[in-house]
């Protein structure tokens, strides 16, 4: 139990290590913050200090008439320097701020999408999408609000201390028993508001899925009349994500009250002794006043600074589910020695392949070749492991066993920036993103002439709906191309991997959304585009590789037959039993 609350504890010192290091960047900022957040502190010093000239001047001993006329100047012009030298504290820590939390926030975004497609079997998309937006929303909040606060607070805080010891040390350390009794209670809170805040993020990323899982999936939802449904679904999750922000809420109201009982115990106490002391001629009400104005304005800060703790142990709840993402590493990355590829050959090698996912073996043994522009169908039943065969070849995973070659390479080895350029995929969902159909066409070119863009578009047989739409080329197609058809979009989707002009080609699926006429019409262009590439096709409509070089048909993981289509129609196996399964009517 020591040990884990020792290692806790250790954690929670590295993330606040971490982010002081994320705004090293930025210290000239911090550093023009933290001169101001003195000037701050130097102004409320001066009026507790001040207190005693003018209570003694105006109506103490002293009486002097002077003071009618110098008070309200003085008073404007500390209200002045305190407000100039606020705006410069608050605008340059806050922004300082933000600058960390953009970097914060980059940092994430950049190392989540360089992580393998194992790490996304692992993580839902609400998930991350809550910590880049929630997790780092929560940290920018916290930061700005705390950086500013711990610099200004703590400034005035040392010096009406010590403006109340220089006045009457004696009546100063009264007041100051109360401090360390109110810090216990403050620092339990905090822990428990970290732990809760913890928690209630975790609840937000899963609340972010449901919503990303509803508005991805609205039209299924609309089509089995599910809203009731998915609404008492939400209701629950968001149940459960209140619950957890209830009891921080709660924690977080508790610690006011305390520190304000904890702070009028020493406030009657500092002016019951001091009362006595003006009465025994020990000292001046103008003593006494600005010990009370320095201890009052004291508080303030000291309050403020409790109350503190609570927001930085929400931020570190958020950091912490922050840098877990930065902190896991991706499982395909280059190889120190690893090769660039200009143009490759295309010629792929399977070398006694298996691969898991976990203990379940998903592929087991495959040794295939595939020579240069030769076009391999691989087909069988669902959950055969045709996707993650060709995922292989993406290098999503590597293989458990065996290796992959390309033009007798180890994909291991190759630089996989180089071994993207080489690979074309076409996939079964036909994903577009929110832009228009130029960039989307030349997403794996972005510097592709308009000519080419469009030679890509004729070439899959989308230059005809394409020229009939308002803006051409330009015509933004909406969040997964909703706005087209599903022909439409496999059509853009080929017309991207035309474009893409890489030896090796993946089509996995990439006629299945396709009606009679699109499908004719794509065939003859995937006839065009796999001349001379290497060309890996999964199938299930059996009629779309009658023609390939070879067909592979799978099972179970395993590579149960490998032949031409005549060849395997007559061997009476697995290939011709989904054939007749496809061609029985």
């Amino acid at each position: 139990m020591a040990e884990a609350i020792q290692q806790s504890k250790e954690a929670g010192e590295s993330i606040y290590r971490r982010l002081f290091r994320l705004a090293l960047p930025f210290k000239g900022r911090i550093l023009i913050a933290m001169l101001a957040s003195l000037g701050v502190a130097a102004t409320d010093a001066a009026i507790a200090r001040m207190v005693k000239p003018f209570i003694d001047g105006l109506v103490g001993v002293e009486k002097n008439e002077e003071f009618f006329y110098l008070v309200p100047m003085v008073v404007v012009v500390v209200a002045l320097c305190k407000g100039a030298f606020r705006f410069v504290q608050e605008y340059f820590i806050k922004t300082a701020g933000q600058l960390v939390v953009q970097r914060i926030r980059n940092l994430l975004y950049g190392h989540s999408i360089s992580l393998s497609m194992g790490f996304y079997s692992r993580n839902s998309a609400g998930n991350m999408m809550s910590r880049i937006l929630n997790d780092v929303g929560v940290l920018e909040h916290s930061l700005a609000q705390t950086l500013v606060g711990i610099m200004r607070d703590l400034a005035s805080l040392v010096g009406l201390t010590a403006v109340a010891f220089y006045t009457d040390w004696k009546l100063a350390a009264i007041a100051f028993v109360v401090i360390p009794v109110s810090i216990g209670p403050a620092l339990a809170i905090g822990k428990k508001i970290k732990g809760y805040s913890r928690r209630g993020q975790d609840a937000m990323g899963i609340l972010t899925g449901v919503l990303e899982q509803t508005f991805s999936g609205i039209k299924i939802i609309k089509a089995f009349g599910t809203e009731e449904r998915e609404r008492s679904k939400f209701k629950g999750k968001n149940d459960g994500f209140y619950a957890f922000i209830r009891k921080t809420i709660k924690y977080d109201a508790l610690l006011s009250p305390v520190n304000e009982v904890l702070a009028s115990l020493g406030m009657a106490t500092v002016l019951w002794y001091g009362l006595s002391r003006v009465a025994a001629g020990e000292m001046t009400p103008g003593d006494l006043s600005s010990v009370l104005a320095a201890i009052l304005l004291m508080y303030t800060p000291l309050k403020k600074l409790t109350k503190l703790n609570n927001t930085v142990q929400r931020a570190a709840g958020a950091a912490s589910r922050v840098f877990e993402v930065l902190d896991e590493a991706a499982d395909i990355v280059d190889e120190p020695d690893s090769l660039s590829l200009d143009r490759g050959k295309g010629e792929l090698r399977f070398e006694d392949v298996s691969f898991s996912y976990g203990e379940e073996p998903v592929l087991q043994h495959i040794s295939l070749e595939a020579a240069r522009g030769e076009v391999v169908a691989l087909v069988g039943p669902s959950g055969a492991g045709k996707s993650t065969l060709v995922g292989l070849v993406n290098r999503f995973y590597d293989p458990t066993q065996g290796r992959i070659l390309v033009d007798g390479v180890d994909l291991r080895q190759i630089k996989l920036e180089s071994l993207c350029q080489n690979i074309a995929l076409v996939d079964q969902e036909a994903f577009l993103f929110n832009d228009s159909i130029r960039a989307n066409i030349a997403y794996g070119r972005p510097e592709a002439s308009e000519t080419e863009v469009m030679e890509a578009a004729r070439m899959a047989f989308a230059d005809e709906f394409i020229s009939e739409l308002s803006d051409g080329y330009e015509t933004m197609i909406g969040d997964r191309g909703f706005r087209l058809s599903g022909g439409q979009r496999q059509r853009l989707c080929i017309a991207r991997a035309i474009l893409r002009d890489a030896p090796i080609l993946i089509l996995d699926e990439a006629t299945s959304a396709l009606d009679t006429e699109s499908e004719t019409l794509v065939q003859r262009a995937l006839s065009n585009l796999m001349e001379n590439r290497t060309t890996l096709v999964i199938a299930h409509r059996l009629s779309t590789i009658m023609h390939a070089d070879k067909i592979v048909v799978m099972e179970d993981g395993r590579i149960r037959e490998v032949g031409r289509h005549d060849e395997l129609l007559k061997s009476g196996g697995l290939y011709r039993k989904l054939y007749d399964m496809q061609f029985a009517s």
